[in-house]
């Protein structure tokens, strides 16, 4: 069973999110699947959050694949660690598209239950990927940002003063 059950998972990746194939969804996923995600905390259950999720990400990556890196099995369980790449030109949870190209690692954790995906569990590098949209400035660019803006400051200040002794107010 664990064979068929990496199959099965593998095919949820190639097939349901590269290929956005949904039929594959209603095959594959039961309708009463859980899905635990903490950077989607309001998933719908069954193949109607998978819809979800896909949508959700190829509305702001297009060209979003995932590649299955390993997967291990053991009883009911299967566990598939991934990457997944793509350029960000939509809207993703209020980020406006960047256009910056996007790439991140994750884990799932399935569960089956009569030949059927039953729950999921699944972390991946959001604040990475967070970061690579420039949603959250990586470390050091805040204090970056804030020596340019006090820099600026500086200058605004000398042209002040010069601009005060020219005029001799």
């Amino acid at each position: 069973m664990s064979e068929e059950n990496k199959a099965l998972a593998r095919r949820w990746f190639e097939e349901v999110f590269n290929a956005q194939n949904f039929d594959v969804a209603d095959e594959i996923t039961a309708q009463d699947t859980v899905n635990h995600d903490p950077t989607l905390t309001d998933l719908p259950s069954g193949p109607e959050g998978d819809r979800h999720v896909v949508n959700l990400y190829h509305g702001a990556f297009p060209d979003a694949q995932i590649t299955v890196e390993e997967q291990i099995a053991e009883g009911d369980r299967v566990v598939t660690r991934w990457s997944g790449r793509g350029t960000h030109q939509g809207e993703l949870l209020g980020v406006p598209p960047s256009g910056n190209r996007v790439e991140l690692s994750g884990m799932t954790v399935n569960r089956f239950s009569g030949g059927k995906i039953a729950e999921t569990w699944t972390n991946y590098d959001a604040l990475g990927m967070m970061q690579q949209i420039g949603a959250i400035p990586e470390p050091g660019q805040e204090e970056e940002a804030r020596a340019a803006e006090g820099e600026q400051q500086e200058e605004k200040g000398l042209m002040d003063k010069a601009k005060e002794k020219l005029t001799g107010q």
